[in-house]
């Protein structure tokens, strides 16, 4: 009996399948994708009816070449690269790159990487799925069109080196307006009045002020404060009434892809890109009690809550074991899907519930660790018995006010003896107030009444996690796509994240107002959720994608020519501001450099003034110093001579003022944004222990070094990403861009030269 080849996606995944598959096949790996659109041209012929060129990806051609030899004389090829549409696309140009008379292509979807999920896979393939192909090429069509279209737009009209992108940018708005709303905000002033009081028997509790007469309190200020408690001297405080009620609270639903990463984001404290990354790993597999490599967890791309029978079975069993028969319910829990869920694949859940954290902790790294008990622990709990919690309601009356105190306490634990969310919703409310037995007519004592002042608040920016939440509430982006968002919109230089929390930078507010004003369909929430309807729909054979393409565009090319013609121009004309030059008296305008945005006089070149500025906590812009031949108290040490700031390609820096007699000069960058930021890379010097952080030169250049300098001098210019080389095992890649790869990963081995696309 011949061989068959089976080509999976990553070859992290080879030394699983070769355990379980036996001498009978052979296991390679395409390292990702092999075939993309062109780098350097749009690669869509809007005339041919949206056809794509489809080139082999720079760096692939020795993957190729290694597929064609694995498959050689094959007749069977068994596909296997991730269960989703881009594991599709995948499959699909691997098929291309292989056709053969004779030869027959079966696609196996591996949702977790275990010896019977193996088995029953390769026992039962399935054909190429063509409909989920078409969505792929549809989105990266529109993808392609509005990335490459827009971005030239940008480049002439703001700066070069800008892009928009279909779900980027309306991130990016998202974090704009919610800016714009903390800066209109305009916070009102309110009281509180809180009684101490105490019954037959202690402890003493606290009961807020909420009615007078019948109606909600309100107390707008100290005056109305001080009022009620002149009012409340002497009251006789009374329960009025005591409510007591038992409430279930039910366990949660597995993980799908977008409520792990905002789990892991809160609990964790893991970016949705990290989450992703230590997911796959566990998916892929690992070392595990049994020997050899296993899959721990089903795929992690997913936004069902579907469960297999065997698995609830499992969690069933284990449960009884561990907990006893108190905490396993009479029928499993079933959990709803999203109307707009995809049930292609289950929830996220170990591949077995008998395989615990604590039995699998020496085999895995401490970020692998703590998702694993965070996905198993989610798992079995949400086949536990509900939680049973005693609420307590006391109503307080004393004269015409209403007092109301409440507290809750466990009486039975459930699914909360392991797990509770990081969500406050799902944390029993009341916990800490611990109230005396009370009964109505009950005549209380009053300790003291304490009136407080309180401010309304904004709405806060959005962390990592709300944004998932966000994104996924409103229909943009999938499951697959939140972490590469995250990524993309700080990597633009359109946001930051200060305090764990997004701010859109100056340059993010004025590309993001230049394309809502130009494409207002593509920044539309409401239009990105429905084309991303239409991907679906597409995926199940409802919609032709030619027609979804062709509905796109017909306005799209309106905008576009549009914008190209009527664009407001930040490199020519600038933007206007409501500000005038203090040199000259002309109107300033906003204008964009190598370094950023800066105010300059609208009377160039008569009048050359220019200078930073910022934005207070109103938006307001407010003029900062001149921007070149700022005074300063530095004295040159080479001539004596008065030092001054000046704006250069890198960043500030002081120059002498005998220029040019003198030509010494200092970097200010490097003494003003000298934190150095972490990577998740570890220093690779053996025995270091150190992480490398990033860090400027002198010259205001970015390289990456050990946090452990002075004591460990390791350091290199290209970034780093927590990316094992799956070649030759390296622990990380570097990100690098030249004219002829573009931006790509590689290994920084040179015997090993491995690369991939960044778009991998």
């Amino acid at each position: 009996m011949s061989k068959s080849l089976v080509i999976v996606e990553s070859p992290t995944k080879t030394r699983t399948l070769k355990k379980y598959l036996g001498p009978d096949f052979d296991v390679a790996a395409t390292v990702g994708h092999i075939k993309d659109l062109p780098v350097r041209e749009l690669g869509i012929s809007v005339q041919e009816g949206f056809k794509a060129k489809y080139t082999t990806i720079q760096g692939k051609e020795k993957v190729v070449r290694a597929l064609k030899k694995a498959a050689a004389n094959l007749d069977d090829i068994y596909l296997a690269p991730d269960p989703d549409r881009e594991g599709e696309a995948i499959a699909w140009h691997t098929a291309e790159v292989l056709k053969k008379k004779g030869r027959t292509f079966y696609r196996v979807l591996f949702h977790e990487l275990t010896e019977n999920a193996i088995r029953t896979a390769m026992a039962s393939p399935q054909k190429l799925d063509k409909n989920k192909y078409e969505s792929q090429q549809a989105r990266r069509t529109l993808d392609r069109l509005v990335g490459y279209q827009i971005s030239p737009v940008l480049w002439k009209k703001v700066r070069r080196g800008l892009s928009a992108g279909r779900v980027q940018s309306v991130a990016v708005r998202m974090i704009c307006e919610r800016e714009r709303e903390i800066q209109a905000f305009e916070p009102k002033e309110y009281w509180s009045i809180t009684a101490k009081l105490e019954g037959e028997t202690p402890p003493a509790f606290l009961a807020k002020l909420t009615k007078k007469d019948k109606k909600k309190c309100q107390i707008a200020n100290q005056e109305a404060s001080q009022a009620i408690l002149k009012d409340l001297q002497g009251a006789r405080f009374t329960v009025e009434k005591v409510v007591k009620k038992t409430q279930r609270r039910k366990p949660l639903p597995p993980f799908i892809t977008s409520k792990l990463q905002q789990e892991a984001i809160r609990k964790l404290g893991f970016s949705a890109k990290k989450t992703m990354v230590v997911a796959q790993q566990l998916y892929e597999g690992l070392e595990a009690a049994e020997g050899g490599p296993v899959g721990l967890i089903t795929y992690m791309r997913t936004d069902s809550t579907r469960i297999a029978q065997e698995a609830i079975s499992e969690a069933r069993q284990l449960i009884q074991d561990e907990f006893g028969h108190a905490y396993l319910p009479d029928k499993p829990h079933a959990f709803k899907n999203k109307k707009k869920a995809q049930d292609a694949h289950e929830a996220i859940r170990p591949t077995s519930v008998f395989r615990k954290p604590k039995d699998v902790d020496r085999f895995l790294s401490k970020d692998q660790l703590a998702l694993y008990d965070l996905i198993w622990k989610r798992f079995v709990a949400c086949q536990m018995k509900a939680a049973v919690i005693d609420q307590t309601s006391i109503t307080i009356s004393a004269g015409s006010y209403i007092f109301q105190a409440s507290g809750s306490v466990v009486r039975f634990p459930g699914f909360m003896a392991l797990y509770i969310s990081s969500n406050e919703d799902q944390r029993p409310s009341g916990d800490t107030e611990t109230l005396p037995p009370l009964s109505e007519g009950m005549v209380l004592t009053c300790h003291r009444l304490e009136p407080k002042q309180h401010f309304t608040q904004p709405p806060p920016r959005f962390s990592e996690a709300s944004l998932v939440k966000e994104l996924e509430e409103n229909g943009i982006g999938r499951p697959s796509t939140y972490a590469t968002i995250l990524t993309t919109i700080r990597g633009k230089g359109y946001v930051e994240l200060a305090k764990k929390r997004f701010r859109p930078t100056e340059l993010g507010f004025i590309v993001n107002d230049l394309l809502i004003e130009s494409f207002p369909d593509i920044l539309n929430v409401d239009f990105t959720a429905q084309m991303e309807d239409s991907l679906d729909q597409i995926e199940e054979g409802k919609t032709d994608p030619l027609t979804v393409l062709e509905d796109f565009y017909r306005s799209f090319k309106q905008d576009l020519e549009r914008a190209e013609k009527q664009m407001q121009s930040v490199k020519g004309d600038g933007l206007t501001v409501d500000l005038r030059c203090p040199a000259c008296d002309k109107p300033l305008k906003i204008k964009i450099g190598r370094n950023g945005p800066f105010l300059a006089c609208s009377g160039y070149p008569a009048c050359t003034f220019t200078q930073d500025y910022t934005r207070n906590e109103k938006g307001k812009i407010e003029i900062g110093r001149p921007i070149n031949d700022q005074p300063t108290d530095e004295k040159c040490e080479k001539c004596g001579s008065p030092m001054v700031q000046k704006q250069g390609r890198f960043g500030p820096f002081l120059a002498c003022s005998a220029y040019p007699a003198c030509k010494n000069t200092r970097s200010l960058k490097g003494k003003a944004q000298s934190k150095a930021e972490p990577t998740g890379v570890k220093c690779p010097e053996k025995g270091c222990g150190g992480e490398l952080v990033s860090r400027r030169s002198r010259r205001g250049k970015i390289f990456y070094g050990c946090s452990r300098y002075p004591a460990c001098t390791f350091a290199i210019w290209d970034k780093p990403v927590a990316k094992p080389c799956p070649q030759c095992g390296a622990p990380f890649l570097v990100e690098r861009t030249s004219k002829n790869h573009g931006p790509h990963l590689r290994c920084l081995d040179k015997e090993c030269a491995y690369e991939e696309s960044a778009q991998q």
